[in-house]
């Protein structure tokens, strides 16, 4: 009895130290649950147990061998029999989900509505020219990183990377004549830290600050990226205990505004700008994106830069084969109007529409890469799609942004033209907020009238070694900026080229004024000008099948990164047997979506497929 009251006694006196103590031990208890998570294995075969590299062949350059494998349009008689699964859309997403889980030996077929294969990652050739619409440059595609490795196993090693310059961005601030340049450089400590302190020499201090937040965030990103594959009431038991605060500082930055985030950093507006500029890589200005999403953003370029010789074709041109290898196929011109659900409601197949007659294909697995509202919002029944509210269960979920695009073929090599292959970022001013919200409010009439306040022009011509080869004494630029999609609702049921005087003359007008300003860094340009065509959201809309004509998909909000909302976007539905892919379950970009790809196939296997990864990163590493 004495014992017991002396013990009694010491719990009583130290509180505080036994409630540290318990929380520790629960904390222990939790994060090894949460390991034994990530590590599941399973009898599914591991997609990643082979290396299937090989030396890569020389490019192809003959369009038609390319178009018979990108290009295979859709009939009933080309659709394998005895499918294991069906992707919706053959975007990065799409294409990566379906070639893992082709490395498994499964069949599976691809369905893509427009005329070639690989969403944002094909091309187009028109007048003597090729122009990429999507793929502008890519991070990570060296040194045996997780998304080279990845990479190189979903082509067989036959996609090869060019690096670009060293310095890969140029951020230019202010109208014509009073422009100021900024460089940015690869390398977190090294040269991308010294570019920013020789344009910035009194801002060191700051400068560190957000280096240091950069590899803060990317550290904690690890439980974050956990959470998409962990079971959504682990998840929600981690969020609702406030456990979660103790695995990861991520949520802390994803909730905390790239504008908040500049605001405490520094007091030198055009240094908070520069930090800043490439949020219309994700399409959300500073004062509602997430600091998070942008930490990752800028974390991703810090290895190099890179760009796919002979153009973004080549994505899916190679990652097709690996697909049909386990007999599958990659099916084009095959717009899916429904996804179809048995009497239990599990997801069975999907409806091809064709003016001949619809065409019912079934398979015991649909994935589908077609972005989140057109899933739940066009491909499912009526009386399911009614019951789901997109806003309500995914909280703050809402369209991303639309774009406007200017393709522009000019007469001389890149020599001749002197043209960089890397990317300006050009600004009218220093306050991307104020200067976004003016432009996008603007009336459709006046969006082309003033400046427009954002500018991003590349040349893909100068980045490809292949080009000159390819196109002789050629070259191409192209311009994307944001843009309202009421500007162009209107014209939304259209058909291409064929939607009226006032649409052209508004397109245009915006597609004028920004190759005027283009004119402000490159007037040597001016007259070499042989091909010009502007695209507008409702062209998105059309080509990728984005509802608002939005390049991103949803939009990069801090609500979607928030812990209420960024595990709810992810592979598993509430629908048995439906999946998704693609940048709205993970982020946007190419690499976003190939990582959405491998975690949605890590569901569809219950394999944890990140593990597998890397132990074959391993062993690359040591040959």
């Amino acid at each position: 009895m004495v014992l017991l009251e002396k013990v009694v006694g010491f719990l009583t006196d130290n509180s505080t130290l036994v409630g540290l103590v318990l929380l520790t031990i629960t904390f222990i208890f939790l994060l090894n649950k949460i390991l034994n998570v990530l590590m599941i294995t399973s009898n599914s075969p591991n997609p990643f147990g082979t290396d299937t590299r090989r030396p890569p062949q020389p490019l192809e350059t003959d369009h038609t061998v390319v178009d018979k494998v990108i290009k295979q349009g859709f009939t009933a008689q080309k659709v394998p029999e005895n499918l294991d699964a069906i992707v919706i859309g053959s975007g990065m997403g799409g294409l990566t989900t379906a070639s893992l889980l082709a490395r498994t030996g499964k069949k599976v077929l691809v369905l893509e509505q427009h005329d070639q294969a690989g969403g944002c990652c094909h091309v187009f050739r028109e007048k003597g020219f090729e122009f990429d619409v999507g793929i502008h440059y890519i991070g990570e595609m060296a040194n045996n990183t997780l998304a080279k490795v990845i990479v190189d196993q979903l082509t067989d090693g036959q996609l090869q990377w060019v690096p670009l310059n060293e310095t890969f961005d140029t951020v230019i601030i202010g109208e014509e004549g009073k422009q100021r340049k900024y460089p940015i450089k690869c390398g977190l400590n090294g040269q991308y830290r010294q570019s920013l302190l020789d344009s910035f020499p009194n801002e060191k201090e700051s400068i560190d600050k957000f280096i240091n937040l950069l590899k803060v965030v990317k550290k904690q990103s690890f439980v974050a990226g956990a959470m998409k594959v962990m079971p959504r009431k682990l998840c929600d038991f981690l969020i609702n205990s406030g456990i979660i605060k103790l695995l990861t500082s991520f949520f802390y930055y994803a909730d905390l505004s790239l504008k908040d985030a500049m605001d405490e950093i520094t007091d030198n507006e055009d240094l908070k700008a520069v930090l800043s500029y490439n949020f219309g890589d994700y399409g959300t200005p500073p004062s509602k994106g997430s600091f998070a999403m942008h930490c990752l953003l800028v974390n991703h370029f810090m290895k190099g830069v890179y760009y796919p010789l002979g153009g973004a074709s080549e994505i899916a041109f190679h990652m097709i084969p690996t697909i049909e290898r386990s007999g599958g196929k990659v099916l084009v011109r095959a717009p899916v109007s429904k996804i179809i659900l048995d009497e239990a409601g599990k997801a069975c197949g999907v409806t091809v529409h064709r003016t001949s007659g619809d065409v019912d294909i079934h398979a015991p697995l649909i994935i589908s890469s077609a972005g989140v509202y057109n899933t739940f919002q066009k491909l499912l029944p009526p009386k399911v799609s009614s019951d789901i509210c997109l806003e309500k269960k995914h909280k703050g979920a809402q369209h991303g942004v639309g774009a406007m695009s200017v393709f522009i073929g000019l007469k001389g090599t890149k020599e001749e033209l002197n043209l960089p292959a890397g990317q300006v970022w050009a600004f009218t001013g220093n306050n991307h907020d104020e200067q976004m919200e003016e432009y996008i409010n603007r009336s459709a009439e006046d969006a082309g009238k003033d400046g427009i306040p954002l500018l991003f022009i590349t040349f893909p011509s100068a980045k490809d070694p292949s080009w000159d080869e390819r196109y002789p004494g050629k070259s191409t630029c192209t311009m994307v900026t944001l843009a309202n999609w009421e500007w162009f609702s209107k014209w939304k049921d259209g058909k291409m080229s064929k939607r009226g005087e006032d649409y052209d003359s508004i397109k245009n007008a915006i597609g004028e004024k920004m190759w005027e300003q283009c004119l402000w860094y490159f007037p040597h340009l001016k007259d070499k000008v042989e091909y010009f065509n502007v695209g507008s959201p409702v062209t998105n809309k059309y080509y990728i099948e984005a509802m608002k004509g939005e390049i991103y998909g949803l939009d990069h909000n801090k609500e979607r990164f928030s812990t209420s909302t960024w595990h709810t976007l992810r592979a598993e539905t509430d629908i048995p047997n439906l999946y998704l892919t693609g940048q709205d379950t993970f982020t946007c970009g190419f690499c976003g979506a190939l990582f959405s790809g491998v975690l949605s196939t890590s569901r569809i296997l219950n394999r944890n497929l990140m593990a597998d990864i890397v132990s074959l990163k391993k062993k690359v590493s040591k040959k």
